[in-house]
């Protein structure tokens, strides 16, 4: 099974921490060279230096925050103007908790911008390129509310959905270009996103937040939580030629949580 990333050039964004910076780890392991896109400079130079370049890799970052569209535009034409990439790992911290009656519409036309229409910027500048090089592996760190929405995440459920909608139009155009494009939904994954979730979910519910982790940790059937690692794993696999006939896909990664065939 050829799971070589050799010669590759991997963009991943929000890769500073968490599912993302597992995932940069991941495909710098496989031979990949990593370009990481987040907002924050000194944790972006720490971010490239835990990654392999065991195989002659020369890894960089671009600071891009995902709220301006202008900083996302310019950091992946920079790139594209010195690299080919050919895989592209979008991913974004998801909107804040709450139910969804109580949002007011700018959250909505915010999250909308930072997740989609950032998607949709680094897509097309990434695209003539993995149209050149044959290869292209776009893949999206969604979230399982992709399947069955999830309790007092409102405008991340309406968001998510968006994006796997788009994602899956997107791989129906670009298949026949040996580009694939597959969405990855992290379960309760224990990162900074999931601790943040635990302490709001506490704060409304007027409980304790062990309490809150433990009920999380008992609705896995798995009885813990991911770790980042295990996501990245996944997208490690799908930016290889062996997932080559894996296309427009939503594959769960949540210790068999998700409540659907």
């Amino acid at each position: 099974m050829n799971i070589s990333l050799a010669h590759q050039h991997a963009v991943i964004c929000g890769s500073t921490q968490g599912i993302g910076l597992a995932s940069a780890i991941a495909l710098a392991s496989l031979g990949a060279t990593c370009i990481l896109i987040a907002r924050n400079e000194e944790a972006l130079k720490s971010a490239v230096e835990k990654l392999s370049a065991k195989h002659g890799q020369q890894h960089s970052y671009r600071v891009a925050d995902f709220s301006r569209q202008g900083d996302v535009q310019k950091a992946i034409e920079d790139i594209t103007s010195n690299h080919s990439v050919t895989v592209l790992v979008n991913n974004t911290g998801g909107p804040k908790a709450g139910p969804i009656a109580e949002a007011v519409p700018e959250t909505f036309s915010n999250a909308f911008q930072q997740h989609l229409i950032c998607n949709q910027i680094l897509v097309q500048a990434v695209l003539p390129g993995m149209k050149t090089a044959g290869y292209g592996r776009i893949i999206n760190i969604v979230s399982t509310s992709v399947r069955t929405p999830l309790a007092n995440l409102g405008v991340s459920n309406t968001i998510r959905a968006a994006v796997a909608s788009w994602a899956k139009s997107l791989s129906n155009e670009v298949g026949q270009y040996n580009i694939t494009v597959n969405n990855v939904l992290p379960g309760l994954t224990n990162t900074a996103r999931l601790q943040s979730l635990v302490q709001q979910t506490a704060a409304s519910q007027h409980n304790s937040a062990e309490t809150v982790e433990e009920n999380m940790r008992s609705s896995v059937p798995m009885k813990r939580f991911g770790e980042a690692e295990e996501i990245a794993n996944v997208v490690a696999f799908l930016a290889s030629p062996a997932a080559s006939y894996v296309n427009g896909t939503s594959i769960p990664v949540d210790g068999g949580r998700t409540p659907t065939v």
